[in-house]
């Protein structure tokens, strides 16, 4: 199913001038360029990590948060609880990170889902991967690159525990009432799909813009993996950009495998956004600069296609929590 957005009303008066000027049709330019895959460089020059703006909304935040560490055997994964105002027992959402680890946005998403009713806990899945046993802090001090590589490296098997103590955990709380979901973003996303894989016991599987497991290596064709698609128990609803043709490409055959599977898959593309538009397109993001007093025609096109991704990143991140908050609402 494709979801069509409308063309934004510009709400700036450079908007207008710039029309005027280059009268551009509707650019579907990406604002963010990361991927899902496991890539050193992906988390390169990493600004996605430290968001002031995630950092200051979630400063202001009436609701109880903390930090646990939740035992894996021998390894501790640091992990960032929010609990809803609420009299009522819970559902809890694992919240699977980007490729660039534990950053102020996810913090700031897991706020966001405990306002919306849910007990919500995003575990640092690089937790004892930095120096001294740090996580995403420690680890992003080792270089550019250090994030990405280390994401990269983490044991499959090793992800896999570490999500299942984590839901483990959040499901015993006093507060929840057992039933647990997963989302992911971008790498995470991918790790979600991968997730209810080897957990059927999920109510359901939110993936944002990622792919089902490959059942052939990385560089080759996408072709899922069907035996484990065979062993999901939840319903999986996808949320996909429309400007994100690398991803898009997985959801035809991943609709054909689930179906064949007798799986519950609903992916729902959003049009005019780009990967990542749930960061991209939060309000407290800023909007992108309007261009300098003199700008030539080729830096006013610039910021007219900015600022038309931007505007379509904010229409899909607000209807994607729309739907997300009402298939939550029937967990």
């Amino acid at each position: 199913m494709k979801q069509r957005s409308s063309s934004f009303t510009a709400s700036l008066l450079f908007v207008a001038a710039l029309a005027l000027l280059l009268m551009p049709r509707a650019v579907s330019a990406q604002m963010d360029t990361h991927h899902h895959a496991m890539t050193a460089t992906d988390a390169s020059n990493s600004p996605e990590t430290v968001q002031d703006w995630a950092k200051n909304r979630l400063a202001q935040s009436p609701r109880h948060h903390e930090w646990v560490k939740v035992k894996n055997g021998n390894r501790e994964v640091n992990s960032f609880v929010v609990y809803p105002e609420s009299k009522k027992k819970a559902t809890a959402v694992v919240v699977i990170h980007e490729i660039f680890g534990m950053s102020d946005w996810v913090q700031q998403l897991t706020d966001e889902l405990a306002e919306a009713g849910y007990i919500a806990i995003a575990p640092d899945l690089l937790s004892g991967m930095g120096p001294n046993g740090g996580g995403t802090s420690d680890v992003a001090t080792k270089g550019s690159n250090a994030i990405g590589t280390a994401i990269r490296d983490l044991p499959p098997d090793q992800i896999t525990a570490d999500l299942n103590a984590v839901a483990d955990y959040v499901s015993k709380l006093p507060g929840a009432n057992g039933k647990v979901a997963v989302t992911g973003y971008c790498w995470g996303g991918s790790q979600s799909f991968r997730f209810a894989t080897n957990r059927p016991s999920l109510k359901a599987a939110f993936v944002f813009y990622g792919s089902a497991p490959q059942s052939n290596a990385q560089g080759q064709p996408y072709a899922p993996d069907k035996a484990a698609l065979a062993r999901i128990g939840a319903p999986v609803y996808g949320f996909y950009a429309e400007n994100d043709m690398r991803i898009d490409a997985t959801v035809p055959p991943t609709t054909d495998a689930m179906k064949e599977a007798a799986k519950k898959y609903d992916p729902v593309t959003y049009a005019g956004a780009g990967h990542g538009f749930m960061r991209a397109g939060e309000p407290n993001n800023p909007a992108p600069p309007a261009p300098a007093a003199g700008a030539d025609d080729a830096a006013l096109k610039k910021a007219a296609d900015a600022l038309t991704a931007y505007n379509a990143n904010r229409k899909a991140r607000d209807d994607a929590w729309v739907r997300w908050k009402a298939i939550l609402a029937k967990l």
